[in-house]
């Protein structure tokens, strides 16, 4: 490489972006290159040579001071970001899922301008996704790189998934640019793109050789509760996440929906039934830090995403009903994200609203949860989509 510091590119400087993934990478000697469309956020960051990452425990606070970052407007700088990827040694982003697809062109171009005698620059997407990266690499290399050059691509770049668990709330007013997340973490990354090269240096993440158990087990526990409190919590009118948990009946639907998820994930990745139990009261406590003041409706917000097809309710819900086991927990929480509309600031519960109130149950349960009439899963569904539209 050209230069001699470590640099990572990072796509959404949001507080996830600077509060968790740039702290790792600050700590572990990057130059961290944030890049954003949102100019104030920009605008800020250029102005500003640090900020804070203060972490909130039940054991009190840390507080971390993160400095040694550069800020680029994506939307009106693309040449510059394409510039910065041709000699970073890793590319990281948590803008969404769905905004992977917008990400890909600059960072194919970037990518596409790398000499093939360079280490392979890492790509890992940070998202609360199933394969986050693998359909960042889809959109790279399928619709943004010329086939010819697809042959040696792998010369240039290697696609790491990960799963990322961190409880980043809704910030105080007048943060600013710092960010307050729990103390707790956990950021592991696949190792086998890796096998010719050692994977990038980055303190803080945990390379496994098979990462589907720890995002099934991240997503349908830790996922699957912080929603199922938060979608009983807002029908109840309860305010924060930690309101939601004090009610013993709220409680009690989320330790029944994360059994649930419990018995799929103990039985299909031969994770120890005691391991599993003690890591779900882990979260309980966790969703529950009354220090986060996670409002219900931040937790809950896009319910079109949360309801579909591979996400925390229906995907293990689908797996539990192939093999005849119990669901109605999951299916209990599924009908509270189903009454979760037009909430103020959330397009896509207005989206949901829209779709309850013009299709059939029948259709609303194909188009939001991705299931077709022969999955067992189905007449489940459609029955609660009846009620809630019958409710509305």
């Amino acid at each position: 490489m050209a230069t001699t510091q470590k640099k990572a590119v990072h796509f959404g400087a949001g507080n996830i972006g600077r509060g968790f993934v740039a702290e790792f990478l600050h700590k572990s000697g990057y130059e961290v290159v944030f890049c954003d469309v949102m100019d104030s956020i920009i605008d800020q960051l250029q102005a500003s040579k640090s900020y804070k990452v203060i972490q909130v425990g039940a054991e009190g606070n840390s507080t971390s001071e993160i400095t040694n970052y550069r800020a680029i407007n994506s939307k009106t700088h693309e040449a510059d970001v394409v510039k910065e990827i041709t000699t970073a040694d890793i590319v990281t982003c948590s803008v969404g899922p769905n905004i992977l697809k917008f990400i890909a062109p600059v960072i194919a171009k970037g990518i596409d301008s790398r000499p093939n005698d360079a280490t392979p620059i890492a790509v890992i997407a940070c998202e609360n996704a199933i394969g986050a990266t693998d359909t960042l690499a889809h959109h790279i290399k399928t619709d943004h790189t010329p086939e010819h050059r697809l042959e040696d691509h792998h010369e240039r770049a290697r696609y790491a998934n990960s799963a990322i668990d961190r409880i980043v709330p809704a910030q105080d007013p007048g943060m600013g640019l710092d960010v307050k997340l729990e103390k707790f973490y956990e950021w592991v990354v696949d190792k086998t793109p890796f096998v010719d090269h050692a994977p990038p240096a980055v303190d803080g993440i945990k390379w496994v050789d098979d990462l589907i158990p720890y995002i099934e087990r991240k997503l349908f526990t830790v996922n699957t509760g912080h929603a199922a409190a938060a979608y009983h919590g807002y029908y109840h009118q309860k305010s924060t996440v930690y309101d939601a948990l004090q009610d013993p009946k709220i409680l009690d639907e989320v330790r029944k929906a994360l059994a649930e998820t419990s018995t799929l994930i103990v039985g299909k990745h031969g994770i120890e039934e005691q391991e599993q139990k003690d890591y779900v009261e882990k979260i309980i406590t966790r969703i529950g830090n009354p220090h986060l003041e996670d409002a219900v409706e931040r937790v809950g917000r896009a319910p079109l995403r949360k309801l579909s097809r591979k996400e925390r309710f229906i995907g293990p819900a689908a797996e539990l009903a192939e093999e005849g086991k119990d669901t109605s927990a999951l299916l209990d929480a599924a009908e509270m994200a189903f009454r979760f509309q037009n909430v103020e600031g959330d397009e896509e519960s207005a989206k949901l609203a829209q779709i309850m109130t013009e299709k059939s149950a029948e259709d609303v349960v194909k188009e939001v949860c991705g299931l077709e009439s022969s999955h067992p899963l189905f007449p489940a569904v459609v029955k609660i989509v009846v009620k809630v539209q019958a409710d509305a």
